[in-house]
């Protein structure tokens, strides 16, 4: 087995064991490249379709090309697609910087979802390099009464043993793709022909390198126009995967506050 092979193996392992312990279960389609690969993962845990709704939580501030993508694809891969819908701005924690607080709409849509639906599990697809609060996560990750990440309170994770615990108001954040790392979703895409938003690849000189809401995420500049040309200019950067973020330049502790009260 290559390495693209023992990370598939593994992701689906922890798909498997979230659908056999958890339920009920949705899984988060953000309509990025890593949660279509995360899509895509499931489909091939479960004989090519996903048992379990997926969600898709909307701000209705995503690039058109986002939602003509999530209308073909629900289709093509046979998805239980369920859409929510976020609160105004206006009603969300001021003391937050501007961007985060745009973001952490998002925070309560899930929560609502989460609650409607009294979802025991929800499957995401971060990654422990994107971000140094991510980094925190384990595979299972408890969430206490309000959706609250507890960072200091994380159970052990070995031998590929996952705690679930459960108390009334908590839920089970299942990260099956926390071990990969940017270039190995993109070679992953690459081996499977992965579908993805055309706007990954650059245009007049620029690409986005990571997609949330326009208003808060701008495009990196670059000339990669195809995956193996992303891969070779990924093999050669420096700059980080979220520099087209607003959020991430915003104050050090934002994005933790955001992961703390259970932004995704």
């Amino acid at each position: 087995m290559d390495d693209l092979d023992q990370l598939e193996a593994q992701s689906i392992f922890v798909l498997r064991e979230a659908h056999r312990k958890l339920k009920p279960l949705s899984l988060l389609w953000s309509l990025g490249k890593d949660s279509n690969v995360m899509v895509w993962l499931a489909r091939k845990a479960f004989m090519g379709r996903v048992p379990f709704p997926v969600m898709h939580v909307d701000t209705g501030k995503k690039f058109p090309e986002m939602y003509a993508f999530r209308e073909e694809y629900a289709k093509k891969w046979d998805l239980d697609l369920i859409l929510g819908d976020c609160p105004p701005v206006e009603e969300i924690d001021p003391s937050l910087p501007p961007a985060a607080r745009s973001a952490a709409r998002k925070t309560a849509g899930l929560a609502k979802l989460i609650d409607e639906r009294k979802l025991r599990g929800v499957i995401a697809g971060i990654r422990r390099d994107e971000q140094a609060t991510r980094a925190k996560e384990r595979v299972f990750s408890p969430r206490g009464a309000g959706h609250r990440w507890d960072v200091r309170n994380q159970p052990p994770e070995f031998w590929d043993q996952y705690a679930t615990p459960y108390e009334d108001g908590m839920h089970i954040r299942v990260h099956p793709l926390l071990s990969w790392r940017e270039i190995d979703i993109w070679r992953y895409i690459e081996r499977e022909n992965i579908p993805l938003v055309d706007l990954y690849f650059a245009k007049d000189g620029k690409r986005y390198r990571s997609l949330g809401d326009q208003d808060i995420t701008s495009p990196v500049e670059s000339n990669a126009s195809t995956v193996a040309e992303v891969i070779a200019e990924l093999e050669n950067s420096k700059t980080s995967e979220r520099a087209g973020r607003a959020m991430d330049h915003e104050s050090e502790d934002a994005f933790e506050r955001l992961r703390v009260a259970g932004y995704l």
